[in-house]
C-alpha cells in the first residue's frame, strides 16, 4: 500500500488559503475516486475538495477551523501501490505550492483590489484573511513588520497574528519608522457599531460567515465610492415578444431554460463596447482599464446570503451561450457547486431586483468595479406610442433600470450614456434574432 497527500488544490486568483468548514467522511472511511471529501472557505465561495484518487483515509491533518495554504497537505490516504509515507501520487487536480514568480503576479492585483481603513505598503504581502484580523484589530504597518512569519516564504499567518494581538499589550513599544511618503485617497472614516440591548422576547441571531463577510464588503464599497445613480423607464415589449416566440424550441433543443437575463447581459456587453471607461478600477491614482468584459451576476441564495458568480468574456459568448453560462452559475450557486474561481474577476455587475417584484433599486458597487446595473420588473402598462398617423395609447412592457457608478472616474455624463445605450438595445430588440 501507498500513501497519498491530499492537496489543498488552487483556487484561482490572489486565493492563497482556506479554511476547513467540515470534513465530509471520518479517518478509516473509505473514499472514491471525485468524492467530496471536505467543505473549505474562501473569502469569496464556499466549496468542495474531491479526491482525485480511490483510498482510505488514514489522517486528517487539518481540523475543522483550520486554515489550510494552497499545496499544503489536508489528509493523507492509503492507496493500492507500493510507496513510503513521504511519497505523494502526482495528479493534475492538486496545486503544487506557488514559486516566488507565481506569488508575485497573484499577489499584485489582490494588494490593489483589497481596501481598508488601515493602509499597507506594496511589499507587505497579507492574505485577505489576515489583512481581516489586522483591520478589526487596527494594526499598523509597522507592527505588522515586526510579527514572524510562521507561512510560505515567510508570510504571516493567521495563527502568527492571533498569537501577536493574543501578546500586543506584552509588547514593547516600538517607535515607528519614517514611512516613505505617497499621495492617496483620504482614508474612510469607520463609525463605531451600536450596541443594541436585545428586548425581552427578541431573537438574536448570530450572523454566518458569509453574512460577516457581504456586511463588511458592503460598508467597505460605500465607504470608498461616492455613489450616483441615474434611472431610466424602458420598453421591452420586443423583448418579451422575442422571448416568448423562442422559449419553449430553445428549452426543446438545448434542454435548457431561456430567461431575460442573457438579452440584458447581451445589450449591457453591446453598451460597454460602446463606453469601454466604464469597464475599469481604480488603483491609488491610475485607471486600469479591463481587456475582458467579465459580468457579475448578482444571484440571491436560499439561505438569505448573496453572492455574485461571475460570467467569464461574456463579449465572446452568443445568447445561446449565455443562457447556457448563466442557467449553470445560477445553479450551481444556488447548490453550494460554485468554485472560488467562479466568484472572481468581474469587471461589471447586473443585479436582477425585478425577479423580487421590485421596481427599481439603487445598488452597490462592488469593488473594485466602478459600476452596476440593476434591472426592475417588468410591467404591462399604457404608454404613449408615436404613429405616422399620430400619437396612440397602447399596452406595453415597460421597466424601469437603475445604473450606480463611481463618480471618482464615472460622471453623469459617462454613466447616464452608457445606461441610455443599454435602454436603446433593448427597446430596440430585433423580433428576428437568432439564438
Amino acid at each position: 500500500m501507498a500513501e497519498y497527500k491530499l492537496l489543498l488544490p488552487s483556487m484561482g486568483e490572489g486565493v492563497m488559503e482556506a479554511t476547513i468548514i467540515t470534513w465530509l467522511f471520518n479517518e478509516g472511511d473509505n473514499v472514491k475516486e471525485d468524492d467530496s471529501v471536505v467543505e473549505i472557505a474562501t473569502d469569496k465561495v464556499d466549496s468542495d475538495v474531491p479526491t482525485p484518487v480511490s483510498g482510505k483515509i488514514v489522517k486528517i491533518l487539518k481540523q475543522k477551523d483550520e486554515v489550510a495554504k494552497v499545496g499544503e497537505a489536508i489528509a493523507i490516504l492509503e492507496i493500492e501501490g507500493e510507496g513510503s509515507a513521504s511519497e505523494e501520487v502526482t495528479t493534475d487536480t492538486p496545486a503544487a505550492a506557488p514559486d516566488t514568480e507565481t506569488l508575485q503576479t497573484i499577489e499584485q492585483p489582490l494588494q490593489t483590489s483589497i481596501t481598508s481603513n488601515v493602509e499597507f505598503s506594496g511589499d507587505l504581502y497579507l492574505s485577505p484573511l489576515v489583512k481581516s484580523i489586522a483591520q478589526q484589530e487596527n494594526i499598523s504597518e509597522t507592527e505588522l513588520k515586526s510579527i514572524k512569519g510562521n507561512g510560505l516564504e515567510g508570510r504571516i499567518t493567521k495563527e502568527d497574528i492571533l498569537a501577536y494581538v493574543a501578546n500586543r499589550g506584552n509588547q514593547p513599544a516600538q517607535q515607528a519608522a519614517p514611512a516613505q511618503q505617497t499621495v492617496s485617497a483620504p482614508a474612510p472614516v469607520s463609525t463605531p457599531a451600536t450596541t443594541i440591548t436585545a428586548a425581552a422576547g427578541d431573537e438574536i441571531i448570530p450572523m454566518d460567515r458569509m453574512r460577516k463577510i457581504i456586511a463588511e464588503n458592503m460598508v467597505k464599497a460605500k465607504q470608498i465610492a461616492p455613489h450616483v445613480t441615474s434611472f431610466i423607464e424602458t420598453d421591452v415589449t420586443n423583448v418579451v415578444k422575442w422571448r416568448n416566440k423562442n422559449k419553449a424550441a430553445f428549452e426543446k433543443r438545448e434542454g435548457e431554460k431561456l430567461t431575460f437575463m442573457p438579452i440584458f447581459v447581451k445589450a449591457i456587453v453591446k453598451a460597454i463596447q460602446d463606453f469601454p471607461m466604464i469597464n475599469v478600477s481604480i488603483s491609488g491614482e491610475n485607471i486600469i482599464k479591463k481587456k475582458n468584459i467579465n459580468i457579475g451576476m448578482a444571484t440571491a441564495l436560499p439561505d438569505g446570503n448573496l453572492i455574485v458568480p461571475v460570467i467569464k468574456n461574456a463579449d465572446q459568448l452568443s445568447l445561446s451561450g449565455l443562457a447556457k453560462a448563466i442557467n449553470d452559475l445560477a445553479y450551481r450557486a444556488r447548490n453550494k457547486k460554485l468554485r472560488p474561481e467562479d466568484t472572481q474577476g468581474a469587471t461589471y455587475t447586473i443585479s436582477n431586483v425585478g425577479s423580487f417584484g421590485n421596481l427599481m433599486g439603487t445598488p452597490i458597487i462592488p469593488q473594485p468595479q466602478v459600476a452596476i446595473l440593476a434591472i426592475g420588473a417588468i410591467v404591462k402598462k399604457p404608454a404613449v406610442l408615436e404613429t405616422a398617423d399620430g400619437d396612440v395609447i397602447a399596452i406595453r412592457n415597460l421597466m424601469f433600470m437603475s445604473h450606480s457608478y463611481d463618480h471618482r472616474v464615472v460622471d453623469g455624463s459617462l454613466g447616464g450614456m452608457m445606461l441610455k445605450h443599454v435602454h436603446d438595445y433593448l427597446e430596440n430588440w430585433d423580433l428576428n434574432t437568432e439564438i
